[in-house]
């Protein structure tokens, strides 16, 4: 009986474990979300001043014709020093009419916008970004540069919001709010405009913060001439050359700054198929570049901010938080066989926990962002899943769904549908991953195009971002072939 006793005792500490380590990302996003609350306090602002350097802008462009020009102009019309804004579009040997269009801009812009071409393509974003900045380094001129993409649509404003920074010689790159900005929004751009909202407005402010930014977004990097200089050209190892820039900025003893008032604008996909691939490049470039790095994560005493514990976290954090909600389903019902009454508690404290710093989450993240609230407040709601909604009503109220309810219709649940409907509900996070990952395989049949958003809205937005990490997590182990897969745009944006 002690031994039994023992092993009991045993197992209850693993899955309580289990448990407490999938809470980690809960705990590091409360944290975050609280660095973020202080970004009012706590920023670059003292340190900016008025500044208007020379900027060479340098747009990547393979098939763009359905963009270009609109993006260009949008640049002749910033409120910015004509005689100090040069565009440099590098033509990636595109097939289309991007060519065509690049000149007639050349010929309107004489010596304000350029086309460069390279006649040897597809080799992938930071090869023709390479190709720019070498033609950008060659020349004095150049002060600072602004790399972006072909689509994205620059607030009249955001140029000289962000160039204030580098007033400061101790900033070396500046990065924007990319916001949604489909004229026709759907149901999933409307809930990537949440997603950016979360992960831009209010992470990035409490990356400001702490004083380490993960990212630099790869349509607004402005850069010091100093700072590129010493880059000397975008990593092409990886899918990830953006995140790349930003650690390297920063382990040369630079500062990267996030500035949230400078807004652009950008086309995002919208079919599940193609928001995959997309976040599927993203994903396994952070996987490329976790394992490029991992002398830097948690050694404060090397890399300082960079490889502080709290940076660490919130990059784990995301990362892992896939394999948060693996294990903890696991976590729950071993204790749910071994002692029901703490697998329910425990249950219901994390889902408590969980729901309550969402709700502030959501609250927080709309009033960033009054416009995208306005359109999306929906799709705010339901990021966790209806159902996920429907499980965090039970952890609330635990006897609503069990005895109230079965009570006031009259009907009787037997015990067997009970441990079924609570296997169910301790499972569904993990369950949710699955479910999210069909939906991309039924997307494209009759019936899928109909009920794929339904589902959804059912499942949540936020675990199909998880289940594209975990694809991304097994093409990276079996050493998939990874290559640069452009996403289609169309010239959706709302200019």
């Amino acid at each position: 009986m002690d031994i039994l006793d023992t092993a009991k005792t045993t197992a209850t500490v693993i899955f309580l474990l289990m448990v407490g380590l999938a809470a980690v990302p809960i705990v590091s996003n409360a944290f975050q979300l609280l660095c973020a609350t202080l970004h009012a306090w706590r920023n670059h602002y003292d340190l900016a001043r008025p500044y208007a350097p020379r900027v060479a802008v340098i747009v990547p462009a393979w098939n763009e014709g359905n963009v270009i020009a609109t993006s260009i102009e949008r640049l002749m019309s910033l409120d910015y020093p004509p005689e100090n804004l040069r565009v440099y579009v590098v033509d990636d040997a595109s097939t289309d009419d991007t060519p065509d269009v690049v000149q007639a801009k050349e010929r309107l812009y004489p010596g304000r916008v350029f086309h460069l071409r390279r006649h040897v393509g597809g080799e992938g974003k930071a090869h023709t970004l390479n190709h720019g900045i070498a033609v950008v380094l060659e020349d004095s001129w150049m002060q600072a540069t602004l790399i972006m993409d072909a689509d994205v649509i620059y607030a009249r404003d955001s140029l000289r919001k962000m160039t204030r920074h580098l007033a400061d010689e101790n900033v070396g790159s500046v990065t924007a709010y990319i916001r949604e900005g489909s004229a026709d929004k759907t149901y999933l751009t409307r809930f990537i405009g949440i997603e950016y909202v979360l992960a831009q407005l209010a992470a990035r402010r409490a990356q400001n913060v702490l004083g380490a930014m993960a990212c630099l977004a790869g349509g607004a990097q402005l850069h010091s001439r100093e700072n590129l200089e010493d880059l000397g050209r975008m990593d092409t190892s990886t899918l990830a050359e953006d995140t790349v820039t930003t650690i390297e900025t920063q382990l040369r003893g630079r500062r990267a700054v996030f500035e949230p008032h400078a807004v652009v604008l950008a086309e995002e996909p919208q079919a599940v198929d193609a928001l995959w691939k997309q976040r599927l490049r993203w994903a396994r470039g952070n996987f490329q570049v976790t394992a490029r790095y991992r002398h830097l994560w948690f050694h404060p005493s090397r890399h300082r901010q960079l490889g502080s514990v709290s940076f660490g976290l919130q990059w784990f954090s995301v990362l892992l938080l896939p394999l948060a909600m693996i294990i903890a389903p696991i976590g729950f019902v071993g204790l749910f066989l071994l002692d029901p009454p703490l697998a329910h508690t425990v249950f219901r404290s994390m889902w408590i926990g969980a729901a309550c710093l969402y709700a502030y989450t959501v609250a927080f993240g709309l009033q960033l962002d009054p416009s995208i609230s306005r359109t999306s407040w929906r799709e705010a709601i339901a990021f966790p899943g209806v159902i996920s909604l429907f499980i965090i009503v039970t952890a609330f109220f635990p006897g609503l769904f069990e005895t109230e309810v079965p009570e006031l219709l009259d009907v009787q649940v037997g015990e067997e549908s009970r441990t079924t409907a609570t296997l169910f509900i301790y499972l569904w996070i993990s369950l949710s991953m699955l479910l999210a990952w069909l939906t991309k395989d039924i997307e494209h049949t009759r019936v899928g195009r109909r009920i794929t958003p339904a589902l959804i809205y059912l499942v949540g937005y936020g675990p199909l971002l998880c289940a594209v990490t975990v694809d991304a997590f097994f093409r990276e182990i079996r050493h998939a072939e990874a290559h640069w897969e452009k996403t289609e745009k169309i010239g959706r944006v709302l200019g």
